[in-house]
């Protein structure tokens, strides 16, 4: 069905009353009126009949193609057709019926609900038709288009609504009647009942799909069977089928200030879209996870300072995109396309696609959660190694080595004595492998922690010094220093380090470093010339404000001895 017609309703006028007839004629009256009851039952049963089979379809798809093809048999029309109106008030889909597919073919493009139809979606009232192209609104037919008479158009209501209109053309041997009309009505409203009966089926097994696939994603996150990215390619896949999507990418912030980077993609260009980096400002995935709700964009509402990482490298049409967000904090964004011409996203895709993305953020937060902790576990192991070498081998080493030492004093010269003392040097060159172990150890680490700066830091100072200062760490400090705080423990250090370096001319520095779920401790000890006692503190006092400053203490206090002692403590915030 492809026209686009008019409106006018004819009214069915009543039969005169039977009084003063002759026998004749009034028995014909009587057999015809008979007929028409007969018939009235038969289109009564034919609707019934109907009725059934419409209403036992639940797919949406099925029950549209049911609604026109018993509508067309139900009045003997030669055409039928059900025009779906989509929001912008045209024609969203148009399922047809009478038609063989090489007229299709060659008809082309479909209605779109302009002329007589639009006039049907304007106007949700029911027009009949004797012949379509004496209607002022019609706007007649393209080419090839096969020749159209008689027109009936009703409305189907929904319960947001007039879901679309159905239209009959062609009736065999006469045109519509006012039966038909009633007939048509009365199927609409059987065909408005099933539409929504498929529809709350449809999103019935829609959001089974959708928390079938989140359960996945979770149950392999949990068991560990997948690593990140797995994880991120599994929920493009499945939001790419589920939104009957043609394109989802999966983009994150990147290791650039103001940049998002396509972390996975799945479907078209998939290969062309993976790690392809593009400015936050202005793009689709920015507004989203600022806004921090999901946004539907149809192609018409684009802006040209709205960016789509998509459009450069495989065209779209309607879009959607929802945030991943983790504890509040964006994580990053879904971002979902259609090719040109296909139905935008609705909001029902979007409320969905939105539940899926908070589950799976969830999942994503276990997984890092899991990661961390793993990770941990092998800091807090090699921090136990190295404390484990530090405060026992070295020092029992160190103890055998100042033994032997004293024992050459008591030999004379020769080569005994000459063996003890290589035997003693061997033993400090084996010291100073193992404090290499112990860096080492505590080396390989992530850039910009707590561990990885204090061990840079002593690289640093070391060759200044001339000897390699202790280093130890007690607790999670990794994890427990957050970002602001390392700026200031690694000042803290700095400026110690500075300052030995400087006035105290000492041999030996111990630096330890305690963080426990409250606070981070510094401690510094040297054995250099201690505290002056007059003399400029300004570096001590810059410890002090810092630690002030974030509500915390510095003491500095000389050591039973000889040196200073500095502990540096504030809360973690």
């Amino acid at each position: 069905m492809g026209s686009e017609q008019s409106d006018s309703t004819h009214g069915a006028g009543r039969r005169p009353p039977l009084t003063g007839v002759p026998i004749d004629q009034l028995m014909k009256e009587l057999v015809s009126r008979a007929s028409e009851v007969v018939d009235l039952q038969d289109r009564l049963q034919g609707l019934l009949h109907a009725s059934r089979l419409i209403n036992g379809e639940l797919s949406i798809d099925g029950v549209l193609e049911r609604i026109v093809d018993v509508a067309r048999r139900t009045v003997d029309a030669q055409y039928a057709a059900l025009g779906v109106i989509s929001d912008d008030g045209t024609l969203d889909r148009f399922v047809h019926t009478g038609m063989d597919p090489d007229t299709v073919a060659t008809i082309g493009h479909l209605p779109e609900g302009r002329g007589l139809l639009g006039a049907l979606i304007s106007d949700p009232s029911p027009i009949r038709l004797k012949n379509i192209a004496d209607d002022p609104r019609s706007i007649g037919f393209p080419a090839n288009h096969p020749p159209m008479s008689s027109f009936l158009g009703v409305p189907i209501g929904g319960r947001d609504g007039v879901f679309g209109n159905l239209y009959l053309t062609n009736r065999l041997g006469d045109e519509f009647t006012a039966e038909d009309e009633e007939v048509v009505l009365a199927l609409a409203a059987t065909a408005s009942v099933a539409i929504e009966n498929a529809r709350l089926y449809e999103e019935s097994r829609r959001r089974q799909s959708w928390l079938t696939a989140s359960l996945d994603v979770s149950r392999l996150l949990l068991a560990q069977m997948i690593d990140d990215h797995e994880t991120l390619a599994l929920i493009a896949t499945s939001v790419r089928q589920l939104a009957d999507a043609d394109v989802v990418s999966i983009v994150r912030p990147s290791e650039e200030p103001d940049q998002l980077r396509v972390a996975v993609a799945s479907g078209d260009s998939e290969r062309e879209l993976s790690g392809l980096c593009y400015p936050a400002s202005g793009s689709l995935a920015a507004r989203a996870m600022s806004e921090g709700h999901g946004v539907i964009v149809h192609p018409e509402e684009l802006s040209a300072d709205q960016f789509v990482h998509f459009r450069h490298i495989v065209a779209t049409g309607p879009l959607m995109t929802v945030p991943l967000t983790g504890e509040g904090i964006p994580r990053g964004a879904i971002v979902a396309g259609r090719r040109p011409g296909r139905p935008a996203f609705t909001a029902a895709d979007l409320v969905l696609a939105e539940s899926f993305a908070n589950q799976a953020a969830v999942a994503l937060e276990l997984f890092d959660g899991r990661a961390d902790q793993q990770r941990l576990t092998v800091l807090e192991d090699r921090d136990r190694i190295a404390r484990d070498l530090h405060d026992h081998v070295i020092q029992r080493l160190f103890a055998t080595a100042l033994s032997l030492q004293a024992s050459t004093s008591t030999l004379p010269h020769g080569e005994t004595r000459t063996r003890l003392l290589r035997a003693v040097d061997d033993i400090d060159d084996t010291i100073k492998q193992i404090r290499s172990t112990i860096f080492d150890l505590r080396d390989n680490v992530e850039p910009g922690l707590m561990r990885q700066v204090a061990v840079d830091l002593i690289k640093e100072f070391s060759p200044l010094l001339g000897f390699t200062p202790t280093l130890r760490f007690v607790g999670p400090v990794d994890v427990a220093v957050g970002a602001s705080l390392l700026g200031d423990a690694e000042a803290v250090l700095r400026e110690t380090l500075a300052n030995i370096l400087k006035h105290a001319q000492a041999k030996l520095v111990s630096i330890t470093v305690e963080a426990s779920a409250a606070e981070l401790t510094i401690t510094i000890e040297d054995d250099g010339c201690g505290i002056p006692t007059h003399g400029r503190r300004s570096g001590l006092a810059n410890l002090a404000d810092r630690a002030t400053a974030r509500g915390g203490t510095m003491h500095a206090s000389e050591r039973d001895g000889l040196g200073t002692r500095i502990v540096w403590r504030t809360p973690i915030d």
